[in-house]
């Protein structure tokens, strides 16, 4: 078999509803409003299940005027009892309609704001271990896939089952002969149904998995679309793209096919049970039985089709259900996810922050074998700006993670001001700093809000400070309605004025403590000795920790910490590590040598 056409097993393909119970208690908070649409399809069956018995005695009444003339009086009665009795069903239907849907719309409402709220409490650590697309798959096409079966689903089976056991209870009222022959024959649809049921649930499983993998896998390559096509690997790229299509192809072809029979099946049996109550019932007739007439046939016919249309439902409900039982197993694994250590005892704040630093003794790792961080400790002072360098892996973006207290230290502690980060919540400690990263972030929105982003009562004057600081401001004057100017594609902005953007965010924030992970690594050298002035207005006064690539931009820094494999080998001033002729040294040389 070929690669692409290969099925990989999976332990969790197993049929399982467990996820779909879970969405049930999740629903329990709507009871009441339950109670009232199973009223409603209890009433609305009763109606249904009563106008076959009318239609009966309007047969009987017209089978007994041909003989001795129709008394149209009674066949009017019975008539207009039909119109109420269909009308009042139909009603009734509607009404536990409108109710389930209201009730399906509210939980999956409240299904996408609680994983936005746990996505919140959420560790770094998921995040980094996670696909994008897979995490924005079980956001979207998860609950959708929930919300759209608790809405058709749901309905269909609360009705259908009060329909069924109300059609049963008056066949056997009516006739018990034809009611077993009605009921054993839709047994026979039950049995195979429940077999491609168990077949069918793995391959939805399995589907709802791939799909997250595809999304995972569009939004990597249409992110990095331009370096995909600087390397030339369209072709890779495209046989990877293949390959998962090929195995969403495979398990969702699997499972429509398979769940796709119950309906033809559950068909072919309902009309097998219209030829054996035609036949049953005329062999009553023609041995002259008075407990089966014309009307009784009639009336069972109807029965018949009403007791395999529930079944019909029950096929297609299960095909949604099942596709949903695999989606709310992927939901509840996010929502059931661990989530960040409690913080009740974290009641420090700062109230004024002068900025002094120390690692003490810190131990990390991102896994209990690796340990990234072995015995890192370090004492800075308010004001000091901190450069770290250090050859891919030494542990500068660990520090700054562990600074921020994305992550928790193992081992040793972290003080701001002679405070554990321990002992702040963790907001209290994003709030002390300002972040400009090498990879600049915006969102849709108009420039303005991305300047002031969570931050109140900003002022025009701020803005436009911060603007020419960073050397924005002609730009932004330029653009017809200035900050308030939509971002977008068509309006062009350059990596460079993307970071500039980014960093006079960070002016505007001015937080005391301040993290720089080559923020001018993006602008061309005028715009980058523009922000560096900009820079230097911003350190002024407070401790920032700049993570240096180049080594010459970090030559006025106060402090140096040289970090190889995890620990400070080497810490000084720009000159007094070039005069040691260490690691340093030797790092800063190597970006000059020819």
């Amino acid at each position: 078999m070929p690669p692409h056409r290969r099925m990989y097993a999976d332990p969790n393909d197993k049929a399982d509803f467990k996820a779909m119970k879970k969405i049930l208690v999740y629903c329990k908070r709507y009871l009441p409003a339950v109670i009232a649409a199973v009223i409603f399809a209890i009433a609305s069956s009763v109606a249904t299940i009563i106008g076959p018995e009318k239609i009966s005695d309007l047969m009987n009444e017209i089978v007994k005027g041909i003989a001795t003339g129709i008394d149209f009086d009674a066949f009017e009665s019975i008539c207009f009892t039909l119109v109420i009795i269909y009308g009042a069903g139909a009603v009734l239907g509607y009404g536990q309609q409108f109710i389930t849907a209201t009730v399906t719309q509210y939980t999956a409402k409240r299904l996408r704001r609680d994983i936005d709220c746990k996505i919140n409490r959420l560790p770094l650590k998921y995040f980094d271990t996670t696909e994008t697309g897979d995490i924005l798959s079980r956001v979207t096409n998860d609950v959708d896939t929930i919300s759209q079966t608790l809405a058709s689903s749901t309905a269909n089976l609360i009705s259908s089952a009060a329909l069924f056991f109300g059609v049963i209870f008056k066949m056997f009222q009516t006739n018990a002969v034809l009611s077993l022959v009605t009921i054993v024959t839709s047994m026979i649809g039950f049995v195979f149904m429940g077999v491609l049921m168990k077949k069918s649930q793995k391959y939805f499983n399995r589907k709802q998995k791939d799909l997250g993998k595809m999304n995972g896998h569009i939004e990597e390559i249409y992110t990095n679309h331009k370096i995909v096509a600087a390397f030339g690997a369209k072709q890779i790229e495209r046989r990877r793209f293949d390959e998962i299509n090929q195995r969403l192809y495979d398990s969702n072809w699997k499972s429509q096919c398979l769940s796709g029979m119950m309906f033809p099946i559950m068909n072919f049996v309902g009309n097998l049970a219209y030829a054996l109550i035609f036949i049953v019932g005329m062999a009553f007739i023609v041995n002259g039985s008075e407990a089966v007439t014309l009307g009784t046939i009639m009336a069972f016919v109807i029965y018949a089709r009403l007791f395999s249309q529930p079944l019909q439902n029950f096929g297609q409900s299960m095909t949604s259900i099942q596709q949903a039982s695999a989606a709310s197993s992927r939901v509840f694994e996010l929502l059931d996810a661990e989530e960040l250590s409690p913080e009740e005892g974290s009641t420090a704040e700062l109230r004024t922050v002068r900025g002094e630093v120390e690692f003490r003794n810190v131990r990390f790792g991102y896994s209990p074998d690796k340990t990234i961080i072995h015995d890192f400790s370090a004492h800075l002072l308010p004001g000091q700006k901190v450069a770290i360098v250090g050859p891919t892996g030494a542990g500068k973006t660990t520090m700054v993670n562990l600074l921020m207290r994305f992550y928790d230290v193992e081992e040793g502690d972290i003080l701001i001001d002679g405070v554990s980060t321990k002992a702040m919540k963790r907001e209290k400690v994003h709030d002390l700093f300002d972040m400009i990263l090498q990879d600049t972030w915006l969102f849709g929105g108009t420039i303005r809000e991305n300047l002031i982003y969570n931050k109140q009562n900003v002022t025009e004057e701020q803005l436009d400070r911060a603007c020419r600081a960073v050397g924005l401001s002609h730009f932004i004057k330029t653009l017809p309605k200035g900050y308030d100017t939509e971002l977008s594609d068509s309006l062009g902005l350059s990596e460079g004025q993307k970071q500039q953007l980014t960093i006079a965010r960070a002016m505007i924030k001015d937080s005391p403590l301040l993290i720089l992970d080559e923020a001018t690594s993006s602008v061309d050298t005028r715009t980058e000795l523009v922000i560096q002035r900009a820079m230097d207005q911003l350190t002024k006064g407070r401790t920032s920790f700049v993570i240096a690539h180049r080594l010459s931009t970090i030559k006025n820094a106060d402090i140096i910490l040289v970090m190889k494999d995890g620990d400070i080998i080497e810490q000084g001033t720009h000159k007094d590590l070039l005069a040691q002729n260490g690691f340093y040294a030797e790092l800063y040389n190597s970006q000059f040598s020819n």
